[in-house]
């Protein structure tokens, strides 16, 4: 079975996700938000980079020249900082669980959104595999115990990201610096008021915390431009279904590794998203051997 390229890039860029609690859990001792100006400045700086490699800076400049894309971007900039700020604050306060309920939804936000705007159909045993998803996410809803404000905020905001990106005039890299141009001028006034009133961690903390903090823009970046290349290769239905590929592997680290509760409810929700999963990934590769 070949996959394809955006496939690929799509499933890397939520295996890299997934793994993300780990990272932010070593900069607990940060506040979100200062974690959240060093991600929007570093990415800058890493996707500047980038563009200064390749050359792409003429799509850069159309991205600034032209409103209608401009304001396409600064939505997408907005709905990512949401997205980046919540996720943070949950990860670090101990709610990683409900976290991961947000990117289980998110996939039901994009098949909705598939259907709606882009006219994308689903097969028969896809719309099992999501009837089956969506009982399960309800079902958590329903008997969730946690902040579902987090789930349903992460959900939402990255659902219609990943709408706008799909349907944006700017490739990855040049879209991703736009977002980024448009959240850096807010973060580095935020920044300098951090450090001019001496709140600030990064350069006056531990040196492996201003480290990390420096690196989030790589960490940020990579996954980003690989989901927004994938993104604008396969169908939204088909990112639903990648999408929990992130959400699982931050289920089983908050569970497994910092102790969050599973308790009964959770069991059987998950278990009827993890049995879409299995009704999907079969379709799949049903189709892919009777094209």
């Amino acid at each position: 079975m070949k996959i394809s390229r955006g496939t690929l890039a799509a499933a890397g860029a939520y295996v890299l996700w997934g793994f993300f609690p780990i990272y932010w859990k070593f900069l607990q001792s940060v506040s979100p938000l200062e974690i959240l100006i060093h991600r929007i400045l570093w990415s800058l700086v890493v996707v500047l980079a980038l563009l200064a490699l390749q050359r792409q800076w003429q799509w850069l400049a159309e991205g600034l020249a032209r409103p209608a894309i401009l304001r396409t971007f600064v939505v997408t900039g907005i709905l990512l900082a949401v997205n980046w700020l919540v996720y943070i604050w949950a990860n670090n306060n101990g709610h990683i669980v409900e976290a991961s309920l947000g990117y289980f939804i998110t996939p039901l936000v994009n098949v909705l959104l598939g259907l709606l705007f882009l006219h994308e159909r689903l097969r028969r045993a896809q719309w099992l595999a999501i009837g089956i998803a969506a009982a399960g996410v309800l079902y958590l809803l329903l008997n969730a115990s946690g902040l579902l404000w987090i789930s349903l905020t992460l959900a939402f905001s990255f659902g219609i990201y990943g709408l706008l990106r799909k349907t944006a005039q700017l490739g990855s890299l040049p879209g991703l610096t736009v977002e980024m141009i448009v959240l850096c001028l807010p973060a580095l006034a935020y920044a300098l008021f951090l450090q001019s009133s001496g709140q600030a961690v990064f350069a006056h903390g531990p040196a492996s915390t201003t480290i990390l903090l420096a690196l989030s823009g790589v960490v940020t970046a990579v996954p980003l431009l690989l989901f927004a290349h994938g993104a604008r290769q396969v169908t939204l239905t088909s990112l639903g279904v990648l999408q929990y590929i992130a959400p699982t592997l931050q289920f089983l680290i908050g569970v497994l590794l910092y102790g969050e509760r599973f308790t009964t409810h959770r069991v059987i929700g998950f278990s009827l998203i993890w049995l879409a999963l299995v009704i999907y990934a079969w379709d799949s590769y049903q189709l892919s051997r009777n094209p």
